[in-house]
């Protein structure tokens, strides 16, 4: 694995696989969906958005588990096949095109803070959210994308889509 030029490093529990983000995130969402509650035990998800090909990954195969989501667009989560922590998914529409890494799987999480909150509209009422961070009742699109995003998050994105 070539990490002499990476943004943020990260791995299983068991540390059986380990990966490199070569380059920061795109976006990173906290998802409230009930979907993120129950598949991680807690009272959301946050998922540091990158290219596929800029996650270099050593180890084992991960496992790949198929879920169903909210959506209709279903996820796969990759997961270590020894511990079986969820390190990253494959999303509906870009698919194996983009991966969202699982912030807490970080050797330093604090490198991944959300860019937005999604599907705020299922998120648990004792959870207080940052006002300075943008919140969405579902998903945000359209015009929220480069004030989210910045010019090259949302250039990286339309790079995605367009492939």
């Amino acid at each position: 694995m070539d990490d002499e030029i990476f943004f943020a490093k990260g791995g299983c529990a068991c540390g059986a696989i380990r990966f490199v983000m070569a380059d920061a995130p795109y976006a990173v969402n906290c998802c409230h969906c009930s979907d993120c509650q129950r598949e991680t035990g807690s009272a959301f998800a946050v998922n540091a958005a990158i290219e596929t090909p800029l996650l270099q990954v050593s180890g084992p195969a991960p496992l790949v588990d198929h879920l169903a989501s909210a959506s209709g667009a279903g996820q796969t989560v990759m997961r270590c096949p020894q511990c079986h922590t969820a390190l990253w998914s494959h999303y509906g529409a870009l698919g194996e095109k983009a991966a969202f890494v699982r912030a807490g799987t970080l050797d330093d999480p604090a490198l991944c803070s959300p860019t937005a909150h999604i599907w705020t509209r299922s998120k648990q009422p004792w959870v207080a959210l940052d006002p300075a961070i943008p919140a969405f009742a579902a998903f945000y699109g359209g015009r929220d994308i480069p004030a989210l995003l910045g010019d090259r998050g949302a250039a990286r994105l339309r790079a995605l889509r367009a492939g």
